[in-house]
This record gives C-alpha cells, sequence and structure tokens, in this order.
C-alpha cells in the first residue's frame, strides 16, 4: 500500500510538471477580455489525476503547479497563483468527486459540467471579497482600475460587480469549457498508462 502511495506520488509530480510548463502556455482573448486574463489548459493535468487517482491528487497537482509557477515567475506576488489555485482546485475538487462516484463518461461530463459552473461562482466571489482587493493593496492599484480595463474591452461594465459578472464570470467558464473538452479527449488513453504503470508498484 505504501508502495502504491508512493507510485501515484510520483505521477501527481509527473502531472504537476505538465501543468507548469502548460501554465506558461496561455495567450489573451483581447477582443471579450482584458488582456491579463489569459486562457491556458494547466488545469488539464490535474482533471486527469483526479480522476485517476482521486480528489486529493487532482488538487495535490493544482497546488505543486501553483507552487513552481509562483517560485518561477512571482509577478503578481504570490496573488496571481493564489487565485488559480483557488479556481482551478474548485474546478477539479468538484469533478473529481463527481467522478469518482460515477466512473462512466456521462459521470466524467457531468463532474466537468457541475465543476464549472462551481468553479465561476467560487471564482466570482473571491475575487470581489478577497483576490482583486488583494491584488489591488499588493499591486498598488486602485479598484476602479480593473472596471476602466473591463470597460475597455466591454462598454456594459459600469462598476465592479459590472466587472466580476461580465469579465471574471465568462472567462473562468470558457476557461472550464476548454479545459474540460480537451480532458474528455485525452482522459482515457493517459489514465489507463498511470493506472498500469502505478499497479505495477503493489506486491501480491
Amino acid at each position: 500500500m505504501r508502495k502504491m502511495s508512493l507510485s501515484i506520488l510520483m505521477k501527481v509530480s509527473i502531472l504537476a510538471a505538465m501543468a507548469v510548463i502548460l501554465q506558461f502556455i496561455d495567450f489573451p482573448l483581447t477582443m471579450f477580455f482584458p488582456e491579463f486574463l489569459k486562457i491556458d489548459i494547466s488545469d488539464v493535468p490535474a482533471l486527469i489525476g483526479g480522476f485517476a487517482f482521486g480528489p486529493v491528487a487532482g488538487i495535490l497537482v493544482v497546488l505543486i503547479k501553483n507552487i513552481i509557477h509562483g517560485l518561477m515567475a512571482g509577478q503578481t506576488l504570490w496573488v496571481g497563483e493564489f487565485a488559480n489555485f483557488i479556481v482551478g482546485a474548485s474546478l477539479v475538487g468538484v469533478a473529481s468527486v463527481i467522478y469518482k462516484r460515477k466512473r462512466t463518461m456521462k459521470g466524467a461530463i457531468i463532474g466537468l459540467v457541475i465543476g464549472t459552473i462551481f468553479m465561476a461562482i467560487v471564482g466570482a466571489l473571491t475575487n470581489y471579497y478577497i483576490l482583486l482587493p488583494l491584488y489591488s493593496k499588493v499591486m498598488g492599484w486602485d479598484m476602479n482600475a480593473f472596471v476602466e480595463v473591463g470597460r475597455a474591452v466591454n462598454p456594459a461594465i459600469k462598476n465592479f460587480w459590472g466587472y466580476i459578472l461580465l469579465a471574471i464570470v465568462p472567462f473562468n467558464i470558457l476557461k472550464g469549457i476548454v479545459a474540460s473538452v480537451v480532458t474528455v479527449l485525452v482522459y482515457k488513453p493517459i489514465a489507463v498508462f498511470l493506472r498500469r504503470e502505478a499497479s505495477k508498484a503493489v506486491q501480491i
């Protein structure tokens, strides 16, 4: 059992390394969102780990990914990494728990849909009450700067709540959809390999 746990931890480390690389491959959608909101698929390895080995493994991938990213980049003094961990863990944790109870394609899709919705809600609340005020304090930004940046892209954004509802929420939903689609496409062959390698550590 201890060898099995060590094997899973090794797979989690590999998935976390993949997630770190993918986190640096991002791109903005400046036609729809402010430039600093960038899409990446670094939650895909965490979702794979969560589906293959359980929600704790998936969330651990998200945690390791952001610790390494913070040490390598550190552009937002850990606020960006903290935000990424909150929303990523929300998606991965919920999706993995649901899939653990119903290990079918339908279960995976239901988990990913509910996880994406939950991530959007958590992202909205934590950005409004914690993350953006913290980011503003650490980086020396005026809170109204977020509204102005958002309004430059979407004139319908009139206030801080408008920024949350019309920029942060749709961005996180889109990010969740992209990560979910990629996960569904690549999960099965990768999971088979991970489980096969992990099972070799079990002594009968």
